[in-house]
């Protein structure tokens, strides 16, 4: 009887271990879990998304990663991401290596950016025309006074270049919008692999300027007023400037998905562009997409 009492209890244990092990494995099933990755500009976007939805839907696991939008729409390209996030659109080139793999990816605008060009607070110079900083960036202006500052070396700072952001500031500020033109970066520039880092070296450096989405901009930072040519109003990025495109260099957001989504994936980014989400597109500091 003791043989027996003692078998019973190991087969309910066993039988217990088991329903647990379902459960768990019910609760981390793959039509439960998103994986997200890509643009830095987004990433702190999309974690307020994740964390917000998750909260709202608990069965659902959203893993969210930077690394720049090349590194987003590489992973999609390559299969291994639900949600790829970019603030670029993505290239022919990769569309047509994507297809090579069986992947179809589909465009979706989640939000809209302002680039702000940044100066450190005590760097009098306040206004600048996108030429002016063109010709900043390429290295033809290396001292502020030849844009009315002091006489001090301009220090050029951008985001590395698997960055969506470094891609867009070259294509649109440096070449101004031309594919014929084939500008490039100073090749004094410091690149560095994050908006913080910009920030920082920005904040701590009276001789640099840089650039960062709106949404990075800490208040004890100077932004500058910029002017599509010479002789126009210069204008400070906003949402509303952005909106009334009278702002030069705004952008739409991407995220891209292998096909139509489905499912879960679906789900989301149907959330994701309903004014629950876009309003904390907008408390971000980032601009919403008009309906």
């Amino acid at each position: 009887m003791k043989h027996l009492t003692i078998l019973f209890l190991l087969f309910s244990f066993f039988l217990t271990s088991c329903g647990t092990s379902n459960n768990s494995s019910n609760s981390n099933s793959p039509a439960n879990y998103i994986e997200n990755k890509g643009s830095d500009t987004i990433v702190n976007l999309a974690l307020a998304w994740a964390e917000k939805y998750q909260g709202d839907h608990p069965d659902v696991r959203i893993s969210v990663t930077g690394g720049g939008s090349g590194t987003g729409i590489a992973a999609l390209v390559n299969g291994t991401v639900d949600i790829a996030n970019a603030s670029r659109k993505i290239k022919d080139e990769e569309i047509v290596e994507a297809q090579k793999n069986g992947v179809e990816p589909v465009e979706h605008i989640i939000a809209r950016d302002a680039i702000a060009v940044i100066v450190n607070p005590n760097n009098p110079v306040s206004e600048l025309t996108l030429q002016q900083i063109s010709d900043i960036y390429s290295g033809k202006f290396t001292n502020w006074k030849e844009v009315g500052g002091e006489d001090r070396p301009i220090v050029r700072l951008s985001r590395e270049t698997n960055s969506g952001t470094h891609v867009y500031f070259l294509e649109t500020v440096l070449r101004l919008g031309s594919k014929e033109d084939k500008t490039l970066f100073s090749m004094n520039t410091l690149l560095l692999p994050s908006s913080e880092g910009i920030i920082s070296e920005v904040r701590d450096n009276p001789n640099a300027i840089g650039y960062d989405g709106l949404g990075y901009v800490p208040k004890d930072l100077k932004m500058i007023a910029i002017a599509q040519k010479d002789g126009e109003l210069y204008v400070l990025p906003s949402i509303e400037t952005v909106n009334d495109k009278s702002y030069a260099i705004a952008r739409d957001l991407y995220m891209y998905t292998n096909g139509e989504p489905t499912g879960i994936v679906k789900e989301y980014l149907d959330w994701i562009l309903s004014d629950e989400a876009q309003q904390i597109v907008a408390d971000l500091g980032f601009v919403p997409v008009l309906k």
